[in-house]
């Protein structure tokens, strides 16, 4: 029995040719029809082929070209926008502290205002407290002139004693009050 190594060596050995044995005919009609293959290849398929794969790279390279431009004009967009933002921030502030200072102001001129008119208002007031203190006066003057031309004038009436005198003045005295409230003097 054969061992499988062995059986090809024996079958080429019985038909004249051995395993190593070169046939020069199918040699070189191999390399012919390779030479052939290769050239219509390289004519009509390698051609094409590697200008299609010329075409796909160069695609290719301008997309990530493009794709690394858009990504620093991003770059620059984002800080113009952070620029912008701050900007707005700043302003923000600066309209924040003008809209106080105008507020404070203004509480400041409305303050001055209701105490110069808290002022005038007291001031008014003190003054027509002192003409009616200055009416009161001159009446209770008047009432008491009044009174002293009354008591004269009766004291000079009744010529009297010292003591009819002194019972004249203390009728009227007692007489007074009943006289304020009638309205007479």
């Amino acid at each position: 029995m054969l061992t499988p190594i062995a059986a090809p060596l024996v079958l080429a050995a019985a038909g004249g040719g051995g395993l190593l044995s070169v046939d020069v005919t199918l040699l070189w009609g191999t390399v012919v029809v390779f030479v052939l293959f290769a050239w219509i290849l390289g004519r009509f398929a390698w051609g094409p082929l590697l200008k299609i794969v010329d075409e796909r790279e160069k695609t290719i390279r301008e997309q990530v070209d493009a794709a690394q431009q858009a990504a620093a004009d991003s770059r620059d967009l984002l800080v113009q926008h952070q620029e912008l933002l701050r900007g707005a921030g700043r302003e923000r502030e600066e309209i924040l502290a003008k809209a106080v200072k105008e507020a404070d102001t203004l509480r400041a001129d409305l303050v001055g205002k209701a105490r110069a008119e808290a002022d005038q208002a007291v001031a008014r007031a003190r003054e027509q407290m002192q003409r009616e203190k200055d009416q009161a006066i001159a009446e209770l003057r008047a009432q008491v002139a009044d009174i002293a031309v009354e008591a004269a004038s009766r004291i000079v009436k009744s010529s009297l004693t010292e003591e009819a005198q002194r019972k004249l003045v203390d009728d009227y005295i007692r007489e007074l009050p009943r006289a304020q409230k009638e309205g007479r003097a």
